[in-house]
């Protein structure tokens, strides 16, 4: 008879923890003895409020009323990211969530719009993007498909306080059954025999035992890398960036629905809107700016009134060469780290989770289960890491030495080869497990200007003058149903506005 796993050990609480528990405790309630171990002592990173539209499919599995989310997280709506400067300053676009304009045929909708932008009479690639033009118009409501077409609707994510998730699955997986363990891990047990952790004792003396360990400490690593010495992969010499300041500030008018990502001499910073502050944070190199004064760039550009002191993250991009080891699964930042330029870092979380659960194994431990979870997990870190060296390398802010050497430095084959693509022949063709499929390579590489030479061939097979007509039809339906969706800013006081959103941590 095969041994099933019965305790689960969670090392450490914030929202990889939270999101851990919760899930596990929603599927297996007490089947599965679930404990968290955190210390309110050591807090929470929480470099990331913003999330990408996967985000809603987490809260379905653990039931959770959106409104209701909305509310005590004090979230507001997210369409997309604006990137500022990263071209050259001066210049911004949107990667928005969604399609683009409709297939045609068998040719994708872009080759349509590429053609017209080859022949003149084309410029604006987001005039075909609902959440686009939305967005830059602060409007929302959900929209599944826009009425009486056969054109999809709105997808969406959302920005959120971090710390308040957390807090909100806790509760949850609290009622679950799962118990939570004040304290500090003082040391780790292995067997001498497997390697595998057998216990934690904890500093006032209590020791928890496990059959399965998650390792949710942070950058720390407590058991994957201090205790098993799993080993590190840098991804240093792509994304050199090693810190960032967060800084929270007072809310302005209007409220966007979208994230912004903004230029800057070292890096970047990011500008996340919730019901009750601003989210602010410079993501820099400090090859190039010291620390000192990366904090009084971020405080001189930022919307309002700080509401704090700047807090200083230090980081490597990367991720541990095998994310579940022996008996131990690293979900969140002990798993590994890429900045939070696409909104990825709770996705992965989340990602984590899904495989725990799709791979949840025996007490056995069977070597080709956890090989597929850590084939997975490297193929989605490393598909994720082209993505955001691609926004980098692709940029036009000459004579600034962050930015000429990120122009200049040697890129993975993997993405030398989409880019050399789609300038031959306008094709994009993302690997099928990649998160990030053709909208939204699209929309990087022409915002980046990269831009092809020819469309597929097969546009010809449609006369120009159904092609204008299509074009035009399709602007004009999106930007109509863009022009009727409501505020965002009226639509979160309408449905779920928090108790209190005073400005405030």
């Amino acid at each position: 008879m095969v041994d099933i796993i019965k305790r689960i050990v969670i090392a450490g609480g914030g929202t990889a923890g939270w999101m851990t528990a919760a899930a596990l405790s929603q599927i297996m309630g007490e089947r599965l003895c679930i404990t968290l171990i955190e210390s309110e002592e050591i807090g929470s990173v929480g470099v990331g409020e913003a999330t990408i539209p996967m985000i809603a499919h987490f809260n379905a599995l653990l039931r959770l009323d959106e409104n209701e989310f909305l509310r005590e997280t004090k979230g507001t709506i997210k369409l997309g990211i604006a990137f500022d400067g990263w071209r050259h300053e001066g210049h911004s676009y949107m990667h928005a969530f969604g399609t683009l304009g409709r297939d045609l045929g068998s040719v994708p909708f872009h080759h349509y719009w590429l053609q017209a932008h080859l022949d003149g009479q084309d410029e604006d690639l987001w005039a075909y993007s609902l959440n686009e033009r939305a967005a830059f118009a602060n409007r929302f409501a959900p929209l599944n498909q826009i009425p009486n077409t056969p054109l999809p609707g709105i997808p969406y994510a959302y920005h959120f306080d971090a710390s308040l998730y957390a807090l909100y699955l806790r509760r949850l997986a609290e009622g679950n059954g799962a118990r939570r363990i004040e304290g500090r891990i003082r040391d780790i047990a292995l067997n001498p025999e497997t390697g595998h952790v057998t216990r934690l004792s904890l500093e006032d003396g209590q020791t928890l035992e496990g059959d399965l360990f998650i390792d949710c400490s942070g950058f720390r690593g407590l058991l994957i890398e201090g205790a098993l010495k799993t080993g590190f992969e840098s991804y240093k010499d792509l994304l050199p960036c090693d810190r960032a300041f967060a800084v929270p500030c007072e809310s302005v008018s209007p409220l966007t629905p979208y994230t912004r990502s903004i230029a800057r001499e070292a890096g970047w910073q990011w500008r996340i809107p919730l019901q009750h502050r601003t989210g602010n944070g410079y993501v820099f190199c400090s090859d190039h700016v010291s620390e000192d004064e990366a904090a009084t760039r971020l405080l001189s550009r930022l919307d309002g009134k700080a509401l704090a002191d700047p807090r200083l993250i230090r980081f490597e991009t990367g991720r541990r060469r095998l994310q579940w080891n022996g008996n131990v699964i690293a979900l969140g930042l002990s798993s590994g780290f890429i900045e939070p330029l696409e909104s990825t870092s709770i996705h992965l979380i989340q990602s984590g989770i899904a495989r725990l659960i799709t791979l949840f194994p025996n007490a056995g431990f069977d070597p080709s289960v956890v090989a597929e979870y850590n084939r997975q997990s490297a193929l989605e870190f490393e598909l994720i890491r082209d993505f955001i060296v691609l926004h980098y390398h692709a940029n036009e802010r000459h004579g600034e030495p962050f930015w000429d050497q990120m122009r200049h430095m040697s890129i993975p084959e993997s993405l030398a080869q989409k880019i050399a693509l789609f300038r031959a022949s306008g094709v994009i063709q993302p690997n099928p497990n990649d998160l990030f499929q053709l909208p939204a390579w699209l929309q990087v590489m022409v915002g980046q200007n990269i831009r092809p030479t020819a469309a597929h061939p097969f546009v010809g097979a449609v006369p120009e003058a159904a092609r204008k007509d299509y074009l035009a039809n399709l602007r004009t339906i999106i930007g109509r149903a863009a022009e009727g969706l409501p505020d965002h800013a009226d639509y979160i006081a309408k449905h779920c506005r928090a108790l209190s959103t005073l400005s405030g941590l």
